[in-house]
């Protein structure tokens, strides 16, 4: 007799528990639903958060690239200016000067061209990139600076 209520009691909780954990086949597809729904909005947050960032990269780089410019430009009229001034030099200082501004143009030259041809490889190698211009640009406003001295 014991042994029967064990036996009758084990399987009502078993029964009880079986019959609570079933979930029919609406719920499941409902809770499959939400959840594509719920992966469907990630997605289109992640994709407007990428596009928002590529955006104030584009914007961060014109910027950088217009600031660049305009220094350049004025790096240009300053050799355009030393030409000028190197003209009533004598012959022997002369031809050193000119070679001096023929570097100097050389540079310019080559920061316009690696400005142009920057290609947008991620955050850390835009930074690296930036600041390794900005060093060349202050280099050569220091070499500019220097050439009057």
């Amino acid at each position: 007799m014991k042994n029967s209520i064990i036996t009758l009691t084990l399987s009502m909780i078993i029964a009880a528990g079986i019959l609570t954990n079933c979930q029919s086949s609406a719920t499941k597809v409902a809770n499959a639903q939400d959840k594509v729904q719920d992966a469907e909005n990630d997605l289109d947050e992640a994709q407007s958060e990428l596009y928002q960032t590529q955006q104030d990269s584009i914007s961060d780089y014109q910027k950088f690239k217009k600031e660049s410019e305009e220094r350049i430009t004025a790096y240009e009229k300053n050799i355009a200016e030393l030409k000028v001034k190197i003209q009533n030099e004598k012959k022997e200082n002369k031809a050193d000067f000119e070679k001096k501004l023929v570097e100097l143009e050389q540079k310019i030259y080559d920061l316009k061209k690696k400005l142009g041809e920057y290609k947008d490889e991620g955050k850390v190698k835009w930074e690296t990139f930036k600041s390794n211009f900005n060093q060349d640009m202050d280099n050569l406003g220091k070499a500019l600076a220097n050439f009057t001295n």
